[in-house]
């Protein structure tokens, strides 16, 4: 049996569908691009956000009524995401809920035919949801991707008709499985990072370059690309103690939340570094000792990609507690309830560098810097696949 093209390769078309719900699934997207550009030149791969496809009040509900939620009052988030896991598919509410979105996404799914894509890979289960009514519907035939961007898995991410599914865990890969998904359509790749983060840098050259001094520690806190909870106040608490380090404080897009730490940082020179939004994150985790953060699966997988050392604090109840439970028992992080905890456990490993090392090996054992090449190559090899037929 010899195999023949059945017509000849031309440049494989990807679009990559995500939501500007907190970075993190916009920042799987742009990874998957990145690698896309930097290592498949033969795939061209498109990245929108779906909320740039639909009306401004569906928008300010599905975004910014989000963010306010899990900042100001995530004891009601966790609930909804408690709820909403276990709600039926056919029930009053989530007919109601699908109703609203297809109605407030018909532009949306003109860009995607518009776009004519040869594979769509989603980071968000939004457009996922919204895609398979359309394959039901005949109206759209390529395959659909599915990338989950938690260490957790929520119903809501589990449609009917998609290609296959991306996991961060062999954990998370077993309760797809166990849920329904076909043993085939699932694979352990990790959530997509950028591709600096599989990168070797030098910790002095990246310590000199931001003006931190290399021979002192380092410590890196981040609170998200948005710049939510009360980074000012836990920095604040942080500068009262009397060991020696550098704190690296990232406000993300909060203009205010830099301009308060860029105050702190006037009265504590040396010892106090604020700075906005960045794509340099990786830069600053080549010499960082210690990162505190909030357990966003994006921002923890590059914490684990590069090796470095977490304290996690303020998780999000549902998908952050969850990924939060994942590095407790996995050894690749400690976790702080309050801002005393957070204190000492800051003195414990600055004090016990030991531990600090133990929590930095376990890291890199976890991490996945290459997931978005392992993604974009399981998704292009079936893509291939279908430009030969057997023959005899």
């Amino acid at each position: 049996m010899i195999h023949k093209p059945v017509k000849a390769p031309r440049p494989r078309k990807l679009l990559l569908l995500s939501v500007s719900a907190g970075a993190g699934h916009m920042r799987a997207a742009e990874a998957l691009r990145a690698y896309a550009a930097a290592e498949f030149p033969d795939t061209e791969a498109i990245h929108l956000d779906a909320m740039d496809y639909v009306p401004a009040g569906f928008r300010a509900v599905y975004t910014d009524f989000y963010l306010h939620l899990v900042n100001r009052h995530p004891a009601l988030w966790g609930y909804v995401y408690q709820k909403s896991d276990k709600a039926l598919s056919n029930s009053p509410t989530q007919k109601l809920r699908r109703a609203i979105e297809r109605i407030s996404t018909r532009p949306l799914r003109a860009a995607i035919q518009a776009a004519a894509p040869d594979a769509i890979i989603c980071t968000h289960f939004l457009p996922a949801e919204l895609l398979a009514r359309e394959i039901g519907s005949q109206r759209v035939v390529c395959p659909v991707w599915v990338q989950v961007t938690d260490f957790d898995l929520h119903s809501m991410w589990l449609q009917p008709l998609m290609r296959g599914y991306f996991a961060a865990t062999e954990e998370i890969a077993y309760r797809m499985r166990a849920r329904g998904l076909a043993a085939d359509a699932v694979h352990v790749t990790g959530i997509p990072i950028m591709p600096g983060f599989g990168k070797t840098l030098e910790r002095r050259q990246c310590a000199q370059h931001f003006g931190l001094d290399p021979e002192r520690k380092i410590i890196l806190m981040m609170s998200g690309g948005a710049g939510i909870g009360d980074l000012d106040k836990t920095v604040q608490r942080l500068l009262e103690l009397a060991d020696d380090f550098q704190l690296v404080a990232l406000a993300g897009k909060n203009a205010a939340l830099l301009a308060s730490l860029q105050q702190l940082a006037a009265a504590h020179p040396g010892h106090l570094f604020p700075f906005g939004f960045t794509n340099q994150v990786e830069q600053l985790m080549a010499c960082a000792d210690l990162a505190i953060t909030k357990p966003g699966g994006l921002t923890t997988s590059e914490c684990l990609a590069m090796g470095v050392p977490m304290i996690i604090h303020s998780p999000i109840p549902g998908q952050e507690e969850r990924n939060a439970d994942y590095l407790l028992e996995q050894g690749a992080a400690l976790k702080a309830i309050d801002l005393t905890a957070l204190a000492f456990r800051v003195q414990l490993l600055l004090q016990q560098p030991d531990l600090l090392l133990r929590l930095r090996q376990r890291s890199l054992a976890l991490g996945r810097p290459y997931a978005g090449r392992a993604v974009l190559k399981t998704v292009l090899n079936k893509l291939d696949s279908q430009f030969y037929s057997p023959s005899t």
